[in-house]
């Protein structure tokens, strides 16, 4: 009966919706990153060009600013969120195609706006899609929907990369990009029979309201300081800890073909499962149990890279990368909805935005120095201080739990 009552959540309308608006989202991405890299290296762009090509993923960080425009305005067709989404998966397709027609050799500069335009309208669709989400699911499936829309973003970007790497060996990067464009009216066409949100009148009334209320309803909140605090902590120590896993492999004896087979096959599927537990799992367990129980397990996992020092052997080496992955797709899943859980629905376009944008700065910069770490530390320091750093994250979760919290769900 429960496993009869778990496939019927799963295998429903906005279960698919989720997952299908997952893809379209992902699949920009990694068309302005390592695709993109390939391609310009085939052409014989020189690395220095290439490094600056990182700038054009700046919307990706920045799409708070533009997030209150989509809680202010509404289309006059297909409501508040899908008019607003179709317009920016039509965008982003013809961006694909613009990209496609660049020449990275003759018209360098084509290519970097192209790449930019292509950017600053896929972060636009991410914004929109997850306000949909956030208003279209109901609480105790936002962790059940985070999974699904998660593990389609990472099918969309493997699609992009590892596929449109493989089909460049069969025909130019023009047609791969053309290809990628066709393959964007999967997004088109979910939009389109995808239910409403039915939230016009929570509409911001005004562009102040738009802007300015959806900052001071967070940080009015109780305790919303502390919050970012433990946002920041949940995942950095994953994030640090994974920086320095392709030289650890290395200064570990492993050799590249084993890594990229151990990696690519075990990793990805892995995180593509350990997404979906932690989904069906958040259905009974709740948000805050499950950020509790998947955060001691990604420290865990995180913890276990120590056990390769002294045991160096492939099957160590996928054990380890399973666990690992699995935990991150499970706590990923647990951090997405929790995110999702604490915006406002008057301004869930503008809070989802800034909380995603907010989140990524730090992470990179904190994921910065990881080599100084690995220097000044050695590995079973450094791995050892990645792990404890979940620690924090969890009594602090726990402590704004237990004194009544309004941002944190049972």
């Amino acid at each position: 009966m429960l496993f009869k009552q778990m496939i019927k959540k799963i295998l429903n309308w906005r279960m698919f919706v989720a997952t299908l608006m997952g893809f379209s989202a992902g699949l920009p991405l990694l068309l302005t990153g390592s695709l993109l890299q390939a391609w310009m290296v085939k052409e014989q762009i020189d690395l220095k060009t290439i490094g600056l090509f990182a700038l054009v993923g700046l919307p990706y960080t920045l799409k708070f600013l533009w997030a209150p425009i989509f809680d202010r305005f509404s289309l006059p067709f297909l409501g508040r969120r899908k008019g607003w989404l179709i317009v920016s998966q039509v965008l982003v397709t013809f961006a694909i195609i613009l990209l496609a027609c660049s020449n990275p050799t003759k018209h360098p500069i084509l290519l970097a706006c192209s790449a930019l335009i292509l950017t600053f309208f896929s972060a636009s669709q991410d914004i929109i899609i997850d306000a949909y989400r956030r208003e279209a699911i109901v609480d105790e499936e936002l962790g059940l929907a985070a999974s699904l829309y998660v593990n389609g973003y990472r099918i969309g970007m493997l699609l992009a990369s590892g596929g449109g790497l493989i089909l460049s060996a069969y025909m130019s990067f023009k047609m791969v990009y053309l290809l990628m464009a066709c393959f964007m009216l999967i997004g088109i066409v979910t939009t389109i029979f995808a239910p409403n949100t039915n939230t016009a009148h929570l509409q911001a009334k005004s562009f102040e309201e738009a802007v300015i209320k959806p900052f001071s309803s967070f940080f009015s909140r109780q305790d919303a300081l502390w919050v970012l605090l433990f946002m920041l902590l949940y995942k950095v120590g994953d994030s640090m800890a994974s920086q320095m896993t392709m030289p650890f492999y290395l200064a570990m004896g492993f050799d590249a073909i084993d890594i990229g087979i151990i990696v690519k096959l075990y990793g990805f599927w892995a995180t593509i499962i350990g997404g979906l537990i932690g989904g069906i799992l958040m259905i009974r367990w709740g948000i805050f149990k499950s950020l509790v129980l998947f955060g001691l397990l990604q420290g865990l996992s995180t913890a276990c890279f120590i056990f390769l020092l002294s045991h160096q052997n492939l099957n160590v080496l996928a054990a380890i990368i399973s666990f690992e992955n699995i935990s991150s797709g499970m706590g990923t899943t647990a951090f997405i909805a929790f995110m999702a859980s604490i915006t406002d629905k008057h301004y869930t376009a503008t809070q989802y935005a800034l909380l995603t944008s907010l989140m990524g700065v730090p992470r990179v910069f904190l994921a910065a120095p990881t080599g100084y770490m690995v220097e000044q530390l050695g590995w079973f320091n450094f791995y050892l201080f990645c792990a404890s750093i979940a620690i924090f994250a969890l009594f602090l979760i726990t402590w704004l739990h237990q004194r009544g919290s309004d941002h944190i769900n049972a």
